[in-house]
């Protein structure tokens, strides 16, 4: 991994990929099953291990910090006894926003495959890029697209059904 410039890959999407965003998928609808945006989010090893997992609970919760990725990183980081997770990738069904880019490149996570934009709020490529800022110590691999039809559809007949 590059130490001094941002790091973009896409291309082949390994199994391991595919597996844990079809469990954030899952847990996309458990989170709007809930009421919750639907966002789902798998953290999981080099060897496809998924060591945490989480949907976003911001109202259940009443935290504003309750966001998928938030969940999944709190998880992973119990299970690794460690908050540095950086043999770690995360999949996610929206990208991320500002605050969980910054828990995600705290948490020193290799790679982030996100399936469909975020154009209000996506901190990792739409609303702004902060992977590819090179005054940061870390930069997160990004790539995105993965099951993004899936993960879109999820998200609008949420919000259809709200309206």
């Amino acid at each position: 991994m590059c130490k001094n410039a941002a790091v973009v890959f896409s291309a082949e999407y390994s199994e391991h990929a595919r597996h844990a965003m079809q469990q954030a998928l899952e847990l996309a609808v458990t989170a709007a099953t809930d009421g919750e945006v639907p966002v789902g989010a798998v953290i999981y090893d080099n060897d496809g291990t998924i060591i945490g997992e989480g949907y976003n609970r911001v109202i259940a919760n009443s935290d504003v910090s309750a966001h998928a990725e938030m969940a999944a990183l709190r998880a992973a980081c119990r299970v690794r006894h460690n908050y540095r997770l950086p043999d770690c990738h995360l999949a996610v069904t929206l990208e991320p926003c500002a605050m969980c880019a910054g828990a995600i490149f705290h948490a020193r996570l290799r790679s982030v495959i996100y399936a469909t934009a975020d154009p209000k709020t996506g901190a990792l490529g739409s609303v702004s890029a902060l992977h590819k800022e090179r005054k940061f110590n870390h930069h997160t691999e990004v790539a995105s697209g993965l099951y993004a039809d899936e993960a879109a559809a999820v998200l609008r007949d949420f919000f259809r059904q709200r309206r």
